[in-house]
């Protein structure tokens, strides 16, 4: 598969898999959320594993994880740790912030994302590229200025600061990525595998914190959208990864492209949640699709 499309692909489904956490979180507690969304990844991978072990050759090759060194196994936890500290953040911030908000904050990662891609992995994006992705900044931007009227004033708001930090710990996960995937040359499967089967390790402590009440917390209420963020992720992270595998495939550019994820949200959160400025906010978001456009013709 062409590595743009296949990137495309993962846009559409982060976007659906934003949508199932603002579902999840809203009027709930996190903690749980975080905990058995991560274990249903990780028992989708712990089957593949099972049926691997018991039928050798039986899966196809896309689904199978290459064997791994005691320091390799530490690499991936590495990236597990990352994430988890990333979620942490946008999770607790989705659930009290706008999705329409939420959604854009998020994807200003790819500036940080070209930064360190360009200062690290001497990556050099071609000038149209670079236009189309300081367009589709910019035009984050102006969405979130929207925010404003909506009582969300980023310079005081605790949850635009926290969303903010794990939008950043998402930038040095993707850098990272690029690191497993295109130097260590770690398979997709066996990054996405090993990924998955160590989230719950770091979100087990907490949930069971949050069992035994060892802070004040809110309750819990189970919801069909907590799996489908672990199974729509995987599907996205399963492309992302394919993309980011392959040599034409710049960092910067797809998690650029990746970000067109936003476009899903802001509709979703529009029709399924009703939230407020929408004609207020399309400018911004017709700028983020002509900045799109410029990245794929550069």
């Amino acid at each position: 598969m062409n590595w743009v499309v296949a990137i495309l692909l993962s846009a559409f489904f982060l976007g659906l898999y934003d949508l199932c956490i603002k579902h999840a979180v809203r009027a709930n507690a996190v903690t749980p959320v975080l905990f058995f969304s991560t274990l249903t990844g990780a028992a989708v991978w712990g089957c593949l594993l099972l049926v691997e072990a018991v039928r050798p050759g039986l899966l196809p090759p896309a689904l199978v994880p290459d064997a791994l060194t005691w320091s390799q196994h530490l690499q991936l936890l590495l990236k597990s740790g990352i994430v988890a500290a990333s979620w942490i953040g946008t999770y607790y911030s989705l659930k009290h912030l706008p999705l329409s908000l939420g959604a854009p904050l998020r994807a200003t990662s790819p500036l940080l994302t070209l930064f360190g891609a360009i200062l690290i992995l001497g990556e050099r994006p071609t000038i149209l590229e670079t236009i189309g992705i300081l367009t589709t900044l910019g035009s984050f931007v102006g969405l979130s200025v929207a925010g404003a009227r909506e009582g969300v004033h980023f310079h005081r708001n605790k949850w635009v600061g926290l969303l903010l930090v794990g939008t950043f710990l998402g930038a040095v996960s993707s850098l990272y990525d690029k690191y497993l995937l295109g130097t260590v040359k770690f398979s997709v499967p066996t990054v996405q595998c090993w990924f998955s089967l160590y989230l719950p390790v770091f979100f087990g402590p907490f949930a069971l914190g949050w069992k035994l009440r060892l802070w004040p917390r809110n309750e819990f209420a189970w919801r069909w959208s907590i799996p489908f963020i672990a199974l729509l992720l995987l599907a996205a992270d399963y492309l992302y990864f394919s993309a980011l595998r392959n040599p034409h495939g710049l960092v910067a550019i797809v998690m650029s492209l990746r970000r067109a994820s936003t476009l899903v949200a802001f509709a979703g959160g529009l029709y399924f949640f009703h939230e407020a400025n929408g004609w207020r906010k399309l400018p911004a978001v017709i700028g983020i699709l002509i900045g799109v456009v410029l990245t794929i013709l550069g």
